[in-house]
């Protein structure tokens, strides 16, 4: 009788170890996805916000009302973000 009770808490040990194990890799996978799908989102919209940011200041040197400046850095940097996120993404493959 004990000795099925120390085989049983043996298999109940093993069993333990392996979960630990496994949800110790997984918890560094979900880390590493998390990471790099925040770096992504950042590579894509600094360039965004950095181009609408410079458009609007160039349009406020202008006198009257005009976006056009801050339409064009807009687009600029939607098409620098795009870019951006296309290398980082093709150099981690």
């Amino acid at each position: 009788m004990t000795e099925d009770r120390h085989d049983k808490l043996e298999q109940d040990v093993e069993t333990r170890i392996k979960r630990m194990k496994k949800a110790e890799q997984e918890s560094h996978t979900v880390l590493a996805y998390t990471t790099y799908i925040g770096t992504l989102g950042l590579v894509f919209v600094l360039p965004v916000v950095g181009g609408a940011y410079l458009g609007r200041w160039l349009d406020s040197l202008v006198e009257g009302y005009s976006i056009r400046w801050t339409i064009s850095m807009l687009f600029l940097g939607i098409i620098v973000g795009a870019m951006n996120v296309y290398f980082l993404v093709r150099t981690n493959e």
